[in-house]
């Protein structure tokens, strides 16, 4: 690889030190656009011609850092006298905790990007966001979207950044070389990776210095899940299904167990970060990363030849008959309530949600799936990743993600699975945790049943 993840450590961490601490004008993100590609529209006055700056909180990846950069610009050249003062956060549990703590405290800033789907419902939206239901920019979002961002009659975000695909990025050019074709079941994967550790390759990479990570094996198996059984997702919010016991779910664990028990994993995976997974994917130092396909937009940042290398699989299943693709939904921009712009907020959100954000958004960073704005389109030239996740979408083999069909995910699973990936917990321990943590979810949302 021509230009390093950690070579670029310095750039990235220069423009976070500029989204965290200070305004950042158009000029100051040299990978957005200056004015929105795609758009004719001239520059029109908000807040009465008056400068305003909104305050904007998005999280720390590489993606979230450029496509924040791309929307923000755009937007500023269609609307000069609008700055933005752009403030950082880290993702996983810590993240989350900010957002609450912000909210709860009346300190959040006028506009954050967060999830959509089961995360939103822990923030008590009908009292912390602001309600965008008959707004028309929501008849620019595509309809199965709008459940994700959805409490009661409230509709509160609108998608920014595209779906994803959740399951296994791959290097090609490993897989050419070794004479593997891509799985399509757990069969087929333990055997490829057999081979691969015969060949003196690391089969699997693990990166539990960045906690989040560790759960993908569990959360990525749920298309397999929903085919085996179709009714979890309602039996699991009703509290008639756990994972613990529903060996359909307990499965998710016990690949990760597997993963430890089989050596698939690199050697330094107890403190090896995101980044530095991201790294010997695209160098080769091994065959295979468990992750969602944003990933793909931070690998074309820094190399985009590497890019091109990598592939991508659905997490494999018990038959090739039902194999497919758990599908995440994007994450959302919300308003909070606390704001005191809230009609340049809305202008804001309504730039995101039209196909001249989107544009604004692919320009900044390669997608990492398809967007979830009518009438959006992905470049003619769109990662090779890309194509394989829009695949399973084409052929009717994608489902979404269980977070986005119920409002429970208990806050400590990242921490769980990374004990049962270094072999600290068995799969059947960590499921009954797992069970425990989302009991006290489900209370603290009232849901009934619990």
């Amino acid at each position: 690889m021509t230009k390093g993840f950690k070579a670029a450590a310095a750039v990235a961490g220069g423009l976070a030190m500029t989204l965290a601490f200070g305004v950042v004008s158009p000029a100051a993100a040299s990978t957005a656009p200056t004015e929105p590609p795609g758009s004719t529209a001239a520059p029109a006055e908000l807040n009465n011609g008056e400068n305003v700056t909104l305050k904007l909180l998005a999280d720390n990846t590489e993606t979230t850092s450029l496509l924040t950069a791309g929307v923000t610009a755009a937007f500023s050249a269609l609307h000069p006298n609008v700055t933005f003062d752009i403030e950082q956060r880290p993702g996983g549990t810590d993240g989350d905790n900010i957002v609450k703590t912000r909210l709860a405290t009346n300190e959040m800033a006028d506009v954050f990007f967060y999830n959509s789907g089961s995360l939103l419902q822990a923030l008590n939206p009908t009292d912390t966001l602001v309600d965008l239901a008959g707004d028309p920019m929501l008849d620019n979002v595509v309809d199965a979207f709008i459940p994700t961002v959805s409490q009661g009659d409230g509709v509160f975000g609108v998608p920014f950044g595209t779906g994803l695909g959740g399951g296994i990025l791959y290097n090609r050019s490993i897989f050419e070389d070794q004479g593997l074709s891509v799985p399509k079941t757990w069969a087929e994967f333990e055997a490829n990776n057999a081979a691969l550790l015969e060949a003196g390759i690391t089969p699997v990479g693990a990166s539990y210095g960045t906690t989040w990570t560790s759960q993908l094996f569990v959360l990525a198996d749920f298309y397999n899940l929903s085919q085996a059984d179709p009714t979890f997702a309602e039996e699991y919010t009703a509290n008639k299904a756990h994972y613990a016991d529903t060996p359909a779910a307990l499965l998710g664990f016990q690949r990760l167990q597997e993963g430890y028990d089989e050596g698939w994993w690199n050697d330094d995976y107890g403190s090896a970060t995101y980044e530095d997974a991201l790294q010997m994917l695209a160098d080769g130092d091994i065959a295979q990363y468990p992750m969602l396909t944003f990933a793909l937009s931070e690998i074309a940042a820094i190399d985009p030849e590497a890019a091109q290398n990598i592939g991508f699989f659905a997490q494999p299943g018990p038959d090739a008959a039902t194999n497919g693709m758990t599908l995440w939904m994007p994450q959302a921009a919300y308003i909070a309530a606390t704001t005191e712009h809230e009609d340049v907020a809305r202008a804001f959100l309504a730039f995101i949600a039209s196909v001249a954000g989107t544009d604004a958004q692919t320009a900044a960073a390669a997608p990492g799936g398809p967007y979830l704005i009518e009438g959006a389109t992905l470049p003619d030239d769109v990662l090779p990743a890309v194509n394989d996740v829009q695949a399973y979408i084409d052929a009717g083999n994608a489902g979404p993600a269980l977070e986005f069909l119920s409002p429970l995910k208990g806050p400590n699973l990242e921490n769980i699975t990374v004990e049962v990936g270094s072999g600290l917990r068995s799969a059947e321990d960590a499921a009954a945790l797992y069970d425990q943590d989302v009991e006290k979810e489900a209370q603290q949302l009232d849901l009934p049943g619990w």
